[in-house]
């Protein structure tokens, strides 16, 4: 059984931090490098590692995590040899044409848009990812920290806020963060159909194909090698990678008056009034789960109410034909578990593990209170998202490409994901996009999606092992 190094990870990788209810990404600029690599040499205990903390020993106020950019790597000092080493698209980053057709960041989300992540006289090097207890605990922890970057030959770019609501509900007014695979040997539990290897996620062991993924060697000798383990592989050269893995992160803007207007005029009663039940209904229809977490597959006519975070379900036995959750809805086609395409319940779960993510999410903007139905909110709001996962391509970009944008997936025709997939281009241009909900005798289409999230903005960073902070301080 594989044993992950808990002590040498990152923790925000393994531990989403729930009792951490605020947070402030801080994206930063390496301006004078050798000040930056000593800040590093002095600090690389500070960040918080995935190391289970026991019950009895004392809660701490704050976390603190690190990630760099390929141009942050540069910046210090990392030789291109050894840059080359990382895959194609953490050195490319998130904005190039390919990346944007892939993506599908057109129009409002089109890169020159966007508020952040497009290379410009102040390209972002570092994330750092400061959480704290309550926002004064983060806040405090961050002022003591900002009051250093210049000493440390940092320069703030700038910083997005992100907390957690009551019930983890995301701004549409449903539970968020429910299911998430396990990753093996981190030590937690849940179903079997979870447990996903850890090669997925986190470079130096095995993934779902039974191999290591390509990690980032170090090719050209620079710095403290004794830092870094060898290469799980055997090749002999030292292994910049290990315990580390890549994280996305996208800025979503969320449009909730626009979605829940969407779902009372194609609910409305026939006298013209808003349907609440049918709204929500929908709604759920098009999310897979109830407001509340419940999965539709267990529970298809009504939310149950209470809060729900059942994730142990799947779809071949108890929804084959998409009667419960439909095909197209965003849980089930951004995780289509044990009913990938036609295959048969045991490789479709093998099919389904290899394209997983660990997702992460923070609110940011005011948060607002009521009936979803009702609310409006003072200003912009959003998800700040971020993923791991080991291979970019494969995982991530696979979801967004194929899944999410493509609107042929999974025995469908013109059904984008409903919640993140509606191309503005197409509905510039005139062209529908559906969603259908499978029903006996036949399915009902509801037509004319609509766009409800925005991006604006999103990069690709290294998430390091804390070995790799110390290699990295010694460049």
């Amino acid at each position: 059984m594989t044993q992950l190094e808990l002590d040498d990870i990152q923790g925000y990788l393994l531990r989403g931090y729930a009792h951490m209810m605020y947070s402030r990404f801080v994206f930063l600029q390496v301006k004078e490098a050798a000040a930056v690599k000593n800040w590093l040499a002095r600090s690389w205990n500070s960040f918080t590692t995935a190391q289970h903390v026991p019950k009895d020993e004392k809660i701490c106020d704050n976390h603190l995590n690190i990630a760099f950019t390929n141009k942050g790597l540069l910046a210090l000092g990392l030789k291109q040899q050894n840059l080359d080493e990382f895959s194609v698209e953490f050195r490319e980053g998130m904005v190039t044409p390919h990346r944007t057709r892939l993506l599908g960041d057109f129009g409002s989300s089109s890169p020159d848009n966007w508020q952040w992540g497009v290379d410009s006289a102040q390209p972002i090097h570092i994330a750092l990812m400061v959480f704290g207890r309550t926002d004064k605990t983060c806040l405090d922890y961050y002022e003591k920290l900002k009051c250093k970057f210049g000493a440390n030959g940092l320069e703030e770019v700038l910083t997005i806020d992100g907390q957690t609501l009551p019930q983890n509900k995301e701004h549409f007014g449903f539970r968020d963060g429910i299911s998430q695979p396990i990753i093996e040997g981190s030590g937690r539990k849940g179903p079997e159909n979870d447990y996903v290897k850890a090669g997925e996620f986190v470079f130096g062991y095995k993934n779902e194909y039974g191999v290591y993924p390509d990690t980032p060697l170090i090719a050209s000798e620079q710095g403290e090698l004794n830092l870094l383990a060898a290469d799980a592989e055997g090749s002999g050269r030292k292994d910049l990678g290990r315990n580390g893995t890549f994280m996305v992160m996208r800025q979503l803007q969320q449009d909730v008056e626009k979605f829940w207007d969407f779902m009372n005029n194609n609910t409305r009663n026939d006298d013209g009034s808003i349907n609440e039940k049918e709204s929500i209904k929908l709604a759920a229809k098009m999310m897979g789960r109830w407001p509340s977490g419940a999965p539709l597959t267990k529970y298809p006519d009504q939310d149950p109410g209470t809060i729900n975070d059942d994730n142990n379900f799947g779809y071949a036995k108890n929804d084959e034909e998409g009667l419960k959750c439909p095909f197209g809805s965003h849980i089930r086609r951004t995780n289509p578990r044990d009913s990938f395409e036609d295959n048969k319940i045991k490789l479709s779960l093998s099919l389904s593990n290899k394209h997983r993510i660990i997702r992460r999410a923070r609110l940011y903007g005011d948060p607002f209170e009521g009936s979803p139905l009702h609310r409006t909110p003072k200003g912009e709001v959003g998800l700040l998202f971020s993923c791991f996962n080991a291979d970019i391509s494969r995982q991530f970009e696979f979801l967004q490409y194929t899944w999410i944008n493509n609107p042929k997936v999974s025995k469908l025709y013109n059904d984008p994901d409903p919640i993140m997939g509606v191309s503005e281009e197409k509905l510039r241009s005139g062209l529908e996009q559906n969603f259908t909900i499978q029903e006996l005798p036949v399915s009902r289409t509801v037509k004319k999606l609509e766009s409800f999230v925005t991006v604006k903005g999103g990069g690709y960073f290294f998430l390091p092992s804390i070995s790799a902070v110390r290699y990295l301080s010694t460049l």
